[in-house]
């Protein structure tokens, strides 16, 4: 069974009329004078009092429903338009393609969206209206989770259900992984990925940090940040960097346990190995002769021909003659036509 977080309460804002006012004189008996007297002194103290009350709490609702807006107590209605979506999502390619999504659709146009997505406002500075919090009309977040839901939402013609996440850290370097950490936890808390999709958005999410930290990204305090034990991220890594080789040998790869996935990993591996195995070098054949007190070495590999003698100094002459009894030599071991 899918896990969710839980559903935020939709609270409307308080509203307090004022009281009602009512006049002993009777209406056919008022005059000026009258109507003057009715109303005035104490009476009209009162009611004014009781005016300023109402607005004063209204005023205390307003402010109250923008504060738990911002604290992401408060569901929120946002048109998916405005919806912008800056890291994209963590499932296979074709995820809207897939029968699941139709089928999550429509159970969205029978039952109504459950769960809010995750945004941020656009503005880090943006503020709910003072007069009128819930109006949303041209405000634009950004999506950090939820993209299903928007996209159905999209389909169905509705508005998508929001709430505002944790702004801690949506500023820095460090912007783009807190967003995909977002991404990651809520899914991964619904158990809403698959094994493949799962490892890929880790192994992601490292190389998010690892590019823009100025020391290097330690395994284990990787694995703190985001949640996960540290004995996943390496095969994380490894995955997220063999993706296409993945995709390529295997077309179940979306259907994959972790243990599979190992095994999977092993084999493509083994066979990058393979084929980066360096080509064995040609052999090397080496002949030494004597020559009085000094050696002559001949040496020939890979079709090239040196020779060597240690304390002999020959001048041009006498390498054109060494060169013409090899040339003739050569010559001699070529085959005939």
């Amino acid at each position: 069974m899918k896990k969710g977080i839980k559903r935020s309460l939709v609270r409307p804002p308080k509203t307090t009329g004022a009281p009602e006012v009512h006049s002993d004189v009777e209406h056919s008996d008022v005059t000026p004078a009258a109507f003057k007297r009715a109303t005035g002194g104490a009476g009209s103290a009162w009611k004014s009092g009781a005016v300023a009350q109402a607005q004063g709490d209204l005023d205390d609702a307003r402010k109250e429903l923008a504060e738990d807006i911002l604290a992401g107590t408060y569901v929120i209605d946002v048109d998916p338009e405005m919806l912008i979506d800056p890291i994209g999502s963590d499932r296979r390619d074709d995820w809207m393609d897939q029968s699941d999504f139709q089928s999550f659709v429509d159970s969205i146009k029978d039952n109504g969206q459950d769960m809010p997505v995750l945004v941020w406002p656009k503005d880090p500075t943006w503020r709910p209206d003072e007069i009128n919090p819930g109006n949303l009309e041209h405000v634009q977040f950004l999506l950090l989770a939820g993209r299903r839901r928007r996209e159905a939402a999209r389909k169905l013609g509705r508005k998508v259900r929001a709430v505002i996440a944790k702004q801690d850290g949506r500023t820095g370097a460090e912007a783009t992984f807190n967003m995909l950490v977002l991404r990651f936890r809520e899914n991964d808390e619904r158990q809403d990925l698959s094994a493949f999709e799962r490892l890929l958005s880790i192994g992601q999410m490292y190389e998010e940090l690892g590019e823009v930290s100025v020391a290097k990204v330690k395994a284990k305090d990787f694995a703190d940040r985001i949640g996960v034990h540290e004995s996943i991220v390496s095969r994380a890594r490894a995955v997220f960097k063999a993706k296409t080789d993945f995709l390529n040998a295997f077309k179940n790869v979306y259907e994959m346990s972790f243990r599979e996935l190992q095994d999977a990993l092993a084999t493509l591996s083994g066979e990058q190995k393979a084929k980066a195995k360096p080509e064995a070098k040609p052999k090397k054949i080496s002949v030494i002769r004597k020559i009085g007190g000094r050696n002559l070495s001949v040496v020939s590999q890979g079709g090239k021909l040196s020779v060597s003698a240690a304390g002999l100094n020959l001048d041009k002459a006498g390498l054109e003659g060494l060169s013409d009894v090899i040339a003739t030599y050569l010559q001699k071991q070529e085959p005939k036509k």
